[in-house]
């Protein structure tokens, strides 16, 4: 018997020897590791390496819709402004105290004197020059000029629709009246605002829907052309139209074409 158990220890001897030579010599932890870095930088199986990335989509930018024209309006009368011409002739000279006190806002007093409008009517005359010896657009817009409310000018313009933007314009970028030459040259209103659908710094082609009017013959009006508007009356282009009419060429406005005469203030310089 002593033999067989030497046998038996020779054999697991052998045996041991055997697994020992199968097992790896790599630590198992780190084959896990090796593996698992070498499989996350492969390529995705579905992806050609060909080919470039996709580019990330842009969003569509939304276009901004355009502005709609909004009604709008500017009046310079405030109560007190209005002053009545004291004579049948002195409509330009009281239009030049209206002006003033449109413009004037310190509260230093407003230009209502009958002297003083005597005065400024003389100061038109002198500076205008037709064969009835009366103050002219011409002599009004150099008075306005001269006694700080300008700088003014005379326009003539054809159409009345683009005479009353051109108003409106001049009004909303100065914050001064528009003189109105009436009933073909023979009277004097002041245009102190207006209302239109949209603002004219905004919308070049706006439409002026109405306009403030300051007549100095109120309330006495003509028994041709009609009765005066009381004063900060606002009228569509249509009233305005039955008193604001083209005005032909005179002799001392032979310079300037047939159409709806307005004594216009320019922005200052």
């Amino acid at each position: 018997m002593t033999g067989a158990p030497a046998r038996l220890l020779a054999w697991l001897v052998v045996l041991a020897t055997l697994l020992t030579a199968c097992t790896p010599a790599v630590d198992l932890d780190e084959t896990a590791t090796e593996r698992a870095i070498t499989s996350s930088s492969a390529p995705p199986a579905d992806v050609d390496p060909a080919l470039p990335p996709t580019p990330t989509a842009t969003p569509t930018p939304v276009p901004t819709p355009p502005a709609v024209p909004q009604a709008f309006a500017v009046n310079l009368y405030q109560e007190g402004d209005f002053v009545p011409q004291y004579t049948f002739d002195w409509c330009v000279a009281a239009s030049i105290q209206i002006a003033h006190n449109l413009i004037d806002d310190t509260g230093g007093g407003s230009w209502a004197d009958p002297a003083q409008q005597g005065e400024l009517w003389e100061m038109a005359r002198a500076r205008s020059s037709n064969s009835f010896n009366g103050a002219n657009p011409l002599g009004w817009a150099q008075v306005l000029t001269e006694v700080g409310m300008g700088p003014y000018t005379v326009v003539s313009i054809v159409d009345r629709d683009e005479a009353l933007q051109t108003a409106a314009r001049a009004i909303a970028a100065t914050g001064r009246p528009v003189g109105l030459v009436m009933w073909s040259g023979r009277h004097a209103w002041v245009m102190s605002g207006f209302e239109s659908i949209g603002d004219p710094a905004q919308f070049p082609e706006f439409s002026v829907t109405g306009v403030r009017v300051q007549d100095p013959l109120y309330p006495h009006g003509s028994g041709q052309w009609g009765p005066s508007p009381a004063p900060n009356t606002l009228l569509t282009p249509e009233q305005l139209a039955t008193q604001f009419v083209v005005r032909e060429p005179r002799r001392w406005s032979s310079d300037l074409p047939a159409g709806y005469l307005m004594v216009l203030p320019l922005a200052a310089s």
